[in-house]
């Protein structure tokens, strides 16, 4: 089965929802299946094409950008070749091209799946609303011509204003996560690189503004009172992450002033990220809203024996739910956040689940077999229209 999958941005960019298709695509190619990723070439020095893993990726120039969103005039003509050459069309909401790829799918009697990953919240602009608004009635159009719409968890699902919607149509598989097994020489270098023995708080992310970095900021002063040696160390871009730079240089004078209480570590690879995980004591998702549907690096955390401390929030407090692995607190709450962790801190021997358990949700191949049985029905329904 040749699948085609379709996203705005694929790596090398670092983002949840790259993360999560550049799992599921190696998965379908180790399962036997063809997988081509249609996506942007969000810079300039990225290739046109290029094979990543056995994933044919495929990049459309950008000619302009409005906020995050990126503009292609080709774009069109190359779904429309993309879309007559696979089986299949898998496409990843938010996104604004969805609609024309969607519908190339239906007039090509080819089954459409939209994963819808998260609602779409631009930083502050005076484009940011019209493109919401664009991207939007795409998603809506995209919902039309779509056979299928997946969800990561029901409970994103009945409260999102587009899953509600689309309650006919709608399938739960959970997220792609996966985690690299590291040495134990290699995960003692990686503590003594760090500091060693102070406690560590880990927060995986981009530095951007639905992250709540900010109340992890306020929230250390109330953990230091506790543990005057406690870092955040922090896993991900956080220099030139794109439509954030008013908010960086919001933080960058609050972030100071924890000296050596904050350390940023920059973009890991998957190995390293392992390490960064097992290392810590605890981790945080402090998300803000609902462009935060789930948080992959909570399981991520968990499968490395981490427990987490996450927002209160739909979708975000089910890997927390599910596992008992850590606490919620309410979004926007710093005292909330400190004390959390502080339990956490102090109970983290009684966290505990066996990551096989987790694994036989989570695992890629697990997922991808989900995504591979909804084709397969899809298709044969097809075949009977």
């Amino acid at each position: 089965m040749r699948i085609l999958t379709a996203l705005t941005y694929y790596r090398p960019y670092v983002s949840g929802l790259t993360v999560y298709v550049e799992r599921l695509s190696r998965a379908w190619v180790r399962a036997g299946h063809p997988v081509t990723v249609l996506t942007s070439q969000y810079a300039p020095d990225l290739p046109l094409q290029e094979d990543l893993d056995g994933v044919r990726v495929v990049r459309v120039p950008v000619a302009f950008r409005v906020s995050k969103g990126v503009i292609m005039p080709a774009f069109g003509r190359e779904a429309t070749r993309q879309v007559r050459r696979h089986d299949v069309v898998s496409l990843h909401l938010p996104q604004f091209d969805a609609a024309g790829i969607a519908l190339r799918g239906r007039l090509g009697r080819k089954p459409v799946v939209l994963t819808y990953h998260c609602d779409l919240r631009l930083p502050g602009g005076l484009l940011s609303a019209p493109a919401m608004a664009a991207v939007g009635a795409a998603n809506r159009i995209a919902g039309a011509f779509a056979d299928a719409v997946v969800s990561y968890t029901e409970d994103y699902a009945l409260h999102s204003a587009y899953l509600s919607r689309q309650t006919a149509k709608l399938r739960v598989i959970p997220p792609p996560v996966e985690v690299a097994e590291p040495s134990a020489e290699a995960q003692a270098a990686f503590r003594r690189e760090i500091d060693g023995g102070a406690p560590k708080i880990g927060m995986a992310a981009r530095l951007a503004t639905e992250k709540g970095v900010e109340y992890v900021v306020e929230a250390m002063p109330r953990i230091l009172e506790r543990h005057p040696q406690a870092r955040v160390l922090f896993a991900g871009p956080y220099r030139d992450v794109l439509g954030e730079a008013e908010y960086a240089r919001r933080l960058a004078p609050l972030i100071a002033g924890l000296g050596e209480h904050w350390k940023f570590l920059g973009v890991l690879d998957p190995p390293e990220m392992a390490l960064f995980f097992r290392a810590c004591d605890v981790t945080v998702l402090p998300s803000l809203n609902s462009t935060e549907s789930f948080g992959l690096v909570q399981i991520e955390s968990m499968l490395c024996g981490t427990p987490v401390v996450a927002s209160d929030l739909p979708g975000v407090r089910q890997p927390v739910r599910t596992t008992g692995m850590g606490r919620l607190v309410p979004r926007r709450d710093a005292a909330a956040l400190a004390a959390a962790v502080l339990e956490v801190l102090d109970h983290k021997a009684e966290l505990k689940v066996d990551p096989s358990v987790i694994r036989s949700t989570y695992s890629p191949s697990v997922v991808a077999a989900k995504y591979l049985a909804l084709f397969e029905e899809l298709r044969a329904r097809a075949g009977h229209r």
